[in-house]
Parts: C-alpha cells; structure tokens; sequence
C-alpha cells in the first residue's frame, strides 16, 4: 500500500466516523485548520489528559499553569520571535503561488531566468527569497495602528518564563522545579500539511524545569529517558520512534543541547517532541529586557543564580495523529477487511459498547439498564442498529476494545458476552461482575 494511500484511507476513516472535520467546510474550507469531532476531541483530551497526569499529578515538583494567548509585545522582542522567527520564502509571479526557499521542488535559483515554478511550470518566475514572519498579528483596542499591534503567541513556552518567579512564590517550589502548560499556539505556517502534522493553529504540551547551572545535563538525560519511556506507554509501536540529535547546523542559537523524538509517519521520520537544554537563554533576555531580576536565591548555600532550563515540548496535535497513525491497521477476517484502531485502551474515546443483539424480548431493557451502570464509570456507546457484525466493525474503527452484546442467555442466566476488540475472543460474563471485569481490562 503506498504511503499516501494510507493517509488517504486515515483521513477518510476520521471523517466518517467523527474524529476530525475540516474546519468550515461548507464553506470550501479553511486551509490547515482541523475541527475535531465527538470521537476526536476524546481522544485528544485522553492524550493531554494522560499527559498532565504524567507532569503535574503523578510530580511533586512540578505545577500547572494556563498563561493567556495574548501577551505584551515586548516578550516576544525579548524571545527573538519579532526579529527572528522568520522563514526565506519565494514567490510565483505567474501562478502565485508562495514557496520556502529550501522547498525541494524548486528548480534552479530562485531569482533568476533558470528557475521554474514547480507548479505551473513557468521559467524565470520566481523572486529572490524574502523573509516573512511566521506570527499572527492583531491590534489590541479600538484603532488599528502601530502602537496597538499583539501577537498571536506562536508558543506557549514564554507565558512560562514571564511567570516563573510568580510560580515559584506562590507555590513555594524550590530549585529544581517544573512548570506545564497544555494551550493553543498559532504560527502562519507556509508549507502545511500532512493532515493534522502541521497546522496553523494548534495545541503544545510544554513543561519547563528549572535547574541549577552544572546540572543541567544531568536532568537533560533524565528527562529524555522519561519522555521516550511516556511515548511507549501510549502504546506506540518502539520500533517506530527513535531519537534525532540536533547537529551544530540545525541547534537552536539559544540551546546547549537538543534532541527530537521522532515517528515514523506513512509521510517519513518526523517530530512528535523536543527535549532541549536551553541554558539560561530565557530567563536572561527576559531579566534584560524587563528590567526585572530573575535570579534564583537558594538559601541553604547562599547563593543566587540564573536557573538553566530543560524543556520537554510536544504537539498534542501530532502525538494525537501519531496515536492514529499507530493504531491503525487493516485486516483479512473471512474473507472480508476488517479496519481497526487498535487503541491503548487508556486513550480509546469509548470503552466500552453495549449491543442488544435484537430489539424484542428484553433485551433491549437489560442492556439500558447495564448501559446505564456502567457510563457512570467510564465513556460507553449504545448501538441496537443493524447486524450484530456490522456493529462490530463500526466499533472497531471507532478503536472500542470492548463490545458488551446482550443476547437471549442473558435474561435467563443473567450473563453477556464481552468481544475484545484486537482478539476478537469472547467471554462469557455475570452482570453482577460486569463493571470490575471491564474496570480490570481497561487497566491491563
């Protein structure tokens, strides 16, 4: 199956069955931005959720924070985000379309008779590369003029910063110590795509750890094993995620170190998080450009200090469409393909669904009233439509491991079938032990 076909197929399976929807499509639709659906957004929420759990619940040396998208604009001359958060682009006088300047398909030098658009096609079109800032604006207050402009922030990582000792206070943390965060960011990006992999707007889940200076590599290293450790628990396949260190071409001004986890998408190896040594970089240009002392005072050694930074950043987004991508699997059952999401049950948007296997005879009552039960204790699906098979399937895409069909035992012995979606085996369970046995399943 070629690559494409297999996103294709992935795209079109998270429309019909309510994952993620382009956002306005009625419209003709708005490019690179997802909505997502009844499916989608519980499948998102599971993955932040699993995550703030992992960061913040399970630490006591870490705390939450949800800073605001707006900021004053003087952070992000502070961050080098005004200055420099810059892409080369190259434009088409002839079909205008707009191009990085290190896009592949370019032929030629941009800027002179040799170059050729590589969608119309036309020679000697393309304009020398051009800087373009990749941050939204809009205008704070009534008037639209210079002095009013904000930005759309184009990460969350600087509300952290510009809260560190606010945090630090008002939590009496002491170094070393983290802040999360799981908000939107916005970034105008040229080149999207890829689904939802590279979008205009999105969602980062980011924890900065201050560190005293001389340990960061210590708590670099430590905090690459958490991470790659927190990737295989989702369930994601460890043969399809490996790690890639930033070279001196490709390391961030600011950071010591950096390394990226990558997946391997249908679309290539590409990055789901970032682990990065950022020194002092952050809270120096804040301190400098505030006029506000950033510094650390510990007081057991009587010293103050700037605190380095180790920062774990990764897309809620593209771990969600790595979870996808993971999960998703064709397969040959009697002759006929069976589609499955074989989700860790800990991120599956359903967990269970109850089936009545015909509308008569009770059986309809006895599974309401165990639908009933058990939706209090975790998201379930009640679904009486159509052949018990079809219902299955529809369950498997939906990435449900498990069905609970209620058939003509169960009014008499007062048992039900329970179906596991991967295996597709079958146990025969008391209603009374319904609830635990499925508790116990979706722990395993």
């Amino acid at each position: 199956m070629a690559d494409t076909a297999v996103m294709d197929k992935l795209v079109s399976l998270c429309k019909r069955r309510g994952f993620i929807f382009q956002s306005s499509e009625i419209y003709g639709g708005l490019g690179s931005v997802w909505d997502y659906g009844p499916l989608g957004v519980e499948l998102k929420r599971n993955v932040k959720e699993r995550w703030w759990r992992a960061m913040v619940h399970d630490r006591d040396d870490i705390e939450g924070l949800d800073a605001a998208i707006l900021m004053h604009p003087r952070v992000w001359e502070a961050s080098g985000h005004v200055s420099g958060f810059t892409d080369p682009l190259v434009d088409c006088r002839q079909c205008k379309n707009r191009f990085r300047a290190d896009d592949a398909r370019l032929k030629g030098t941009p800027g002179t008779a040799d170059s050729q658009c590589p969608v119309c096609g036309s020679r000697g079109t393309l304009t020398e590369p051009r800087l373009f800032n990749l941050m939204f604006k809009t205008f704070m207050g009534p008037v639209e003029e210079q002095a009013a402009i904000v930005y759309l922030r184009p990460e969350t990582a600087q509300g952290i910063y510009v809260n560190y000792l606010n945090v630090l206070q008002g939590s009496r943390q002491k170094v070393p110590f983290g802040i999360a965060q799981i908000g939107k960011a916005f970034r105008n990006e040229i080149t999207p795509g890829n689904f939802i992999f590279r979008t205009r707007e999105f969602e980062q889940m980011e924890m900065q750890f201050f560190v005293k200076p001389g340990t960061d590599g210590e708590w670099f290293e430590r905090w690459r094993e958490l991470r790659m450790r927190w990737h295989h628990a989702l369930g994601l396949a460890p043969a399809k995620l490996r790690w890639h260190e930033h070279g001196p071409t490709e390391l961030a001004h600011y950071a010591r170190a950096a390394f990226d986890i990558e997946y391997e998408f249908p679309f290539g190896w590409n990055e789901i998080e970032g682990i990065h040594n950022r020194g002092d970089f952050d809270l120096g240009r804040h301190q400098q450009h505030s006029g506000k002392k950033l510094e650390y005072f510990d007081q057991p050694a009587n010293e103050r200090y700037l605190p380095f930074i180790v920062e774990t950043s990764a897309g809620a987004d593209r771990v969600t469409l790595t979870v996808l991508v993971d999960a998703y699997r064709e397969e040959q059952v009697e002759g006929e393909t069976r589609v499955v999401l074989g989700f860790h049950p800990a991120v599956a948007p359903i967990k269970a669904a109850i089936l009545p296997l015909v509308k008569k005879d009770g059986m309809p009552e006895v599974a309401t009233a165990a639908y009933d039960d058990l939706r209090k204790r975790f998201p379930c699906f009640y679904d009486d439509s159509g052949a018990i098979g079809r219902r299955y399937r529809r369950m498997d895409e939906a990435g449900t491991p498990f069905c609970v069909t209620v058939d003509g035992e169960s009014l008499a012995e007062r048992t039900v079938t329970v179906r596991h979606r991967d295996s597709m085996q079958q146990d025969r369970v008391s209603l009374d032990r319904l609830a635990g046995f499925l508790e116990d399943a979706l722990r395993g």
